[in-house]
């Protein structure tokens, strides 16, 4: 049986055009070596439109059958990506395939690397399609939700077999370029069927590659080839913009490059991008601006939760200029009537999040500003989600959802079945583990709903967290809505 999943396999991967019919040998020869055999009957039988996901999982019952890997799915990420591994092409053969796409145009060579990465089951389709994703139309526009089901969870024993290893430090992070081809651990993914692609950003080596989580379309990682932390300055807007002109049809963004308000990684430089349209994007600007010596740029307040100003000429150079410009005065800007202070006891707060795009002719960049003081009643941060909003949203703000994404965790799931069960049966959310922090949260809402019944619970969930969420971005905006805090961002306008 072993031998009819080897061909299909095999056959999926000349498919797929990861490798050519004249590889057929070695690739088999390969799998043979992964699994431990040491012969091969070819079988009769022909296969066609191969299902990766079906006959990845018949390999790994084999390989638990036969004491190969343990019955984790830990173990079983780490054998099957092996088996991929011997199904992808070498990085340099990637790297000229990209570049002779890219003569065509950098959207066929994304078009064409996106599908790779699946291909390779890098990235894998199957879970993705096991996210929960819905919008929530709210007054800055359609906000997009998204409960992360991607990321499986590890099995108990292998976070007790992580504990025991040894500390290693290489790869140094999950962004370092000597990830390609990495075989992995317990503790760090397997990575043979991962390439990335050489790109130069203000001069400086950088790489491009998709994201294994793809929390949107054609989802985008830039990094360093170094293993150096995050930073925002002048360099940085040089970089988004190199990145325009490679790939127009992408927006790139940084995560701001402070705890609190940047992103889960800030040991290792890198962008995130891709080809979608975010509601920040979509947001008008309700209020423009002429500032002193940068009159040839478009300067707008955006209408959006958080404090965004959204910078737009045809010269680039001039958008970096003014930019650079506004996070120097920014990184100093202090307002103790609305509670901003650029430093306490040394320690720097202001920061910016910054995102560029190009709209015909036009170069855009938005410059959301951000702040990571902490008081004794907000010690997670002023401007950061705020307490009574944790029982939906309680982890840092980055570059995705600032712009309008919001990735939930993965517990709400379960929380949101247990909520419709009880409120069908009108039983008691404050009785009951997973509903009780919901409580309170949920009879707030449920009155203006006239009729509540098991073809609509969800979906009024799912409107009502995205409600949810737009008031988490609010909690971020360090320039409130109202009109104190609105003329509190004039008075830092009119300092630039």
């Amino acid at each position: 049986m072993i031998n009819k999943f080897i061909k299909k396999l095999v056959q999926y991967a000349i498919e797929k055009n990861l490798i050519n019919i004249t590889d057929k040998n070695y690739a088999i020869n390969r799998i043979l070596e992964i699994l431990q055999l040491d012969e091969y009957i070819e079988p009769e039988e022909n296969f066609q439109n191969i299902d990766l996901e079906l006959t990845l999982q018949e390999i790994l019952e084999y390989a638990i059958q036969k004491g190969l890997i343990e019955d984790n799915i830990v173990r079983k990420d780490l054998f099957d990506t092996k088996i991929m591994g011997a199904l992808t092409p070498f990085p340099h053969e990637i790297i000229d395939s990209f570049k002779t796409k890219y003569t065509l145009s950098p959207q066929n060579a994304t078009d064409w690397f996106y599908e790779f990465s699946q291909n390779t089951d890098y990235i894998r389709r199957y879970r993705i399609k096991k996210d929960i994703r819905w919008k929530t139309d709210t007054e800055y526009g359609t906000l997009d939700l998204s409960i992360n089901l991607s990321k499986p969870e590890k099995d108990p024993k292998a976070i007790a077999e992580a504990k025991k290893l040894k500390q290693s430090s290489y790869p140094k992070c999950m962004l370092c370029p000597e990830n390609e081809g990495y075989t992995g651990r317990i503790n760090h993914p397997a990575r043979q069927n991962h390439r990335i692609i050489p790109i130069k950003l203000n001069n400086e080596n950088w790489y491009f590659q998709y994201s294994p989580y793809v929390y949107y379309n054609e989802h985008c990682i830039i990094l360093n080839e170094n293993h150096t932390p995050m930073v925002i300055n002048e360099n940085t807007f040089k970089k988004l913009f190199d990145f325009i002109e490679l790939f127009p049809h992408y927006f790139i963004g940084s995560n701001a490059d402070l705890p609190i308000v940047g992103g889960s990684i800030l040991t290792h430089d890198h962008f995130q991008g891709g080809n979608y349209k975010f509601a920040m994007e979509k947001a008008p600007v309700e209020k423009t601006f002429k500032i002193k010596n940068f009159e040839d740029i478009e300067t707008g307040i955006v209408k959006w939760p958080m404090s965004v100003l959204r910078l737009r000429s045809k010269n680039s150079e001039r958008i970096i200029k003014f930019a650079s410009h506004i996070l120097d005065l920014w990184r100093n800007y202090s307002d103790a009537n609305v509670f901003i202070y650029a430093n306490t006891n040394n320690e720097p707060h202001n920061t910016i999040t910054p995102i560029a795009r190009k709209r015909g002719e036009f170069y855009e960049l938005d410059l959301v500003l951000r702040n990571n003081i902490t008081t004794e009643e907000h010690p997670l941060g002023v401007y950061h989600p705020h307490k009574e909003l944790h029982h939906i949203k309680k982890e840092n703000i980055g570059l995705i959802e600032v712009m309008g994404l919001a990735v939930l965790p993965s517990r709400l799931e379960k929380e949101f079945k247990e909520i419709a069960k009880l409120v069908l049966k009108k039983g008691n959310l404050y009785e009951n583990d997973l509903t009780n922090k919901h409580a309170d949260w949920v009879n707030s809402f449920l009155p203006k709903y006239k009729n509540v019944d098991e073809n609509n619970i969800m979906t009024i969930l799912e409107e009502e967290t995205g409600l949810v969420f737009a008031k988490v971005l609010e909690c971020c905006g360090v320039f409130k809505r109202d009109k104190k805090g609105q003329d509190a961002f004039e008075r830092f306008i009119n300092v630039l």
